[in-house]
C-alpha cells in the first residue's frame, strides 16, 4: 500500500498496479476508491482566483508640466519614475516637466522614461496642482487623474472631470490613518511649509533669531509665536527654536502640549477646558467662550513678540480668522508675520495671500507657494507619496480600484463619472477603557514597643556571649580576639542593612 501511495503520480497509474498486484488488493474495502481519490487531487492543481483589475504592463503614466503660476513641482522624481517603471508602468514624461525642480529630461530618459509631448492622453495622469479648465479637455475619457484636488472648494472641476466619466483621486483626501502615512502628501508639504516659514521670516527679519552678547553689547533673541501644532507648526517649532529663538506655541488639542513642550517650546494654555481634537487628527471649531478666552490671550502675546506664524486649518471650510486687525497694529514695527493658511482665506486679517507687504510696520509673508519654494525636495517628497499610493491601489502589479478599501474609498472623488465626494465619515475607534485606580494599601502603624524590646533582647544576647566566651576563655588575647570580631560583626550588620 505504501508503495502505490509513493509511486503513484495520476489515476491510470494506480489501475494499472492494482491490476498487477492481484486481487488481494482489491479485497481491501475502500483502499482503491481512497488511493484514487488522492492521486486524482495530487495531479491536478488548485485552479487560483483570477487577479482583479489591469497588468500595470499594460498601463501608460503621464506627467504634465504643471501651469499653476510660481509652481515649480512635479509630481515625479526620476528616482520614483525608475520605480514605477521597474513594476512595468510605461511613464511619459512631458518635455522640460521637471525642469524647475532640476529635474532634466536626460534625468528621466536615464531611468527609462519616455520624453512626451502629450502625457494627459495616458491611463493615469499624475500632477501637483488640479487641472485648469483647458487641461480637462486634454484627458482620454476614461482615464485616471490623481492630484491635490481640494473637492470642497473646486465643486466645478469635480463636475467637469464627471462629464469625461474619469476616476479622479485626491492626495489632500487620503484618510489620516497608520496605514496612510506614507501617501500623506499633506503632511510632506506641510513639514517644508513650516521650515521655508521660519527661514522667510528671519531673511525679513531686522535682527538675529538667537540671542548674543557681543563687545558691542548685548543682542536679545527673537520671540516667536506658532500658532497651530499640527504638522507645519512643529516645523516651524523645531526650525526657530534651532535658530536660537525663544518660541512659544498654541493650540486648540490638548495632545499636542506634549510634543511642543519636547521641542523646548513653551506651550500657552487657556483657563477654559475644551478638546479640540476632531475627526481625522485635525481641530474642530470651538465655542465662543473658548474663542473670546483664545482671542484676549493673542491680544496679549501680539504686543510681546517678534515673529507671529499662523497654520490653523479646517478641513473644507474657510481658515478661521484669529488675528484681527487691532492685534496686527499693537505689534512692534518690524514684527513679522507669516500666515500658512493664507491659501484658504488667512488667519489673519490683514493678510493678502500671495504677497509680501507691510502694514503699520508690520511685514505680512502671505506666500500660497511655500512648499514650491523648495522644489527639488518638495518634488521628491511628494513623487515618494503619490508614486506609493498608486502602487497601493490594486495587488498582485494589477491596478484595481477597489471601493472597500478604506484609502481608495477616502480619497477617491470621481468615479467613473459619478461623484463619490465627501467619502463616509472614518470609523470611530472606542477609546481603551482608563485603568482602574489602584487603592493604595495603608501600612499598619508600627510597634515600637515590640521593636525597642527585638533590639534589647539581641544586644543583651550577644554581649552575652562574649561575655560568656571571656570566662572560658585560655587567656587574655582570646577574649580581645572575639570582642572585636563581636563588635565588627555588629557594625557589619547596620551598615548592611540601612542600604
Amino acid at each position: 500500500m505504501l508503495l502505490l501511495l509513493k509511486t503513484c503520480t495520476s489515476v491510470r497509474e494506480a489501475s494499472l498496479l492494482v491490476a498487477q498486484k492481484g486481487s488481494w488488493t482489491l479485497s481491501v474495502k475502500g483502499f482503491h476508491t481512497s488511493l484514487l481519490r488522492r492521486c486524482k487531487a495530487k495531479s491536478e492543481p488548485v485552479p487560483k482566483a483570477p487577479v482583479k483589475g489591469i497588468p500595470y504592463s499594460k498601463m501608460t503614466i503621464g506627467v504634465p508640466k504643471e501651469s499653476w503660476k510660481n509652481e515649480r513641482r512635479v509630481a515625479l522624481s526620476p528616482a520614483a519614475t525608475a520605480t514605477l517603471i521597474k513594476k512595468g508602468f510605461q511613464v511619459n514624461i512631458e518635455k522640460d516637466a521637471g525642469l524647475e525642480a532640476k529635474f532634466s529630461n536626460a534625468d528621466y530618459e536615464a531611468v527609462g522614461a519616455k520624453i512626451s509631448t502629450n502625457a494627459f492622453q495616458s491611463d493615469i495622469v499624475l500632477k501637483v496642482r488640479g487641472p485648469s479648465a483647458a487641461e480637462v479637455g486634454k484627458f482620454r475619457n476614461a482615464s485616471t487623474f490623481i492630484s491635490f484636488l481640494y473637492p470642497g472648494q473646486n465643486p466645478d472641476l469635480l463636475k467637469s472631470l464627471q462629464e469625461r466619466q474619469m476616476n479622479a483621486f485626491s492626495m489632500d483626501c487620503i484618510p489620516r490613518i497608520s496605514r496612510a502615512q506614507v501617501f500623506d502628501a499633506l503632511s510632506s508639504m506641510a513639514n517644508i511649509a513650516g521650515y521655508k516659514a521660519v527661514v522667510e521670516a528671519a531673511n525679513n527679519f531686522g535682527r538675529f533669531f538667537t540671542g548674543q552678547i557681543t563687545a558691542a553689547g548685548k543682542v536679545p533673541p527673537a520671540k516667536v509665536l506658532v500658532i497651530g501644532g499640527g504638522v507645519a507648526g512643529l516645523s516651524a517649532i523645531g526650525t526657530a527654536k534651532n535658530m536660537g529663538a525663544i518660541v512659544r506655541a498654541f493650540d486648540t488639542r490638548a495632545a499636542v502640549k506634549e510634543q511642543v513642550e519636547s521641542f523646548g517650546a513653551e506651550f500657552l494654555e487657556l483657563n477654559v477646558k475644551e478638546s479640540g481634537e476632531g475627526i481625522g487628527g485635525y481641530a474642530k471649531v470651538m465655542s465662543k467662550e473658548f474663542i473670546e478666552a483664545e482671542m484676549a490671550l493673542f491680544a496679549k502675546q501680539c504686543k510681546e513678540i517678534d515673529v507671529l506664524i499662523t497654520t490653523a486649518l479646517i478641513p473644507g471650510k474657510p481658515a478661521p480668522k484669529l488675528i484681527s486687525k487691532e492685534m496686527v497694529e499693537s505689534m512692534k514695527p518690524g514684527s513679522i508675520i507669516v500666515d500658512l493658511a493664507s491659501e484658504a482665506g488667512g488667519n489673519v486679517a490683514t493678510t493678502r495671500p500671495g504677497e509680501l507687504y507691510v502694514h503699520n510696520g508690520v511685514i505680512h509673508i502671505g506666500y500660497t507657494d511655500l512648499p514650491s519654494r523648495l522644489p527639488t525636495q518638495s518634488s521628491t517628497l511628494y513623487a515618494n507619496n503619490i508614486s506609493k499610493f498608486l502602487l497601493s491601489i490594486g495587488e498582485q502589479d494589477h491596478f484595481h480600484i477597489n471601493l472597500e478599501d478604506e484609502v481608495v474609498r477616502g480619497s477617491i472623488v470621481v468615479h467613473e463619472g459619478k461623484l463619490m465626494w465627501p467619502p463616509p465619515p472614518p470609523k470611530e475607534v472606542p477609546a481603551a477603557p482608563a485603568p482602574k485606580a489602584v487603592e493604595k494599601v495603608i501600612p499598619p502603624e508600627p510597634n515600637y514597643f515590640n521593636i525597642t524590646l527585638k533590639d534589647s533582647l539581641l544586644y543583651t544576647s550577644g554581649l552575652s556571649t562574649l561575655l560568656g566566651l571571656g570566662i572560658v576563655s585560655p587567656n587574655a588575647a582570646f577574649t580581645t580576639m572575639m570582642t572585636t570580631f563581636g563588635l565588627s560583626g555588629i557594625v557589619g550588620y547596620h551598615t548592611l542593612y540601612g542600604v
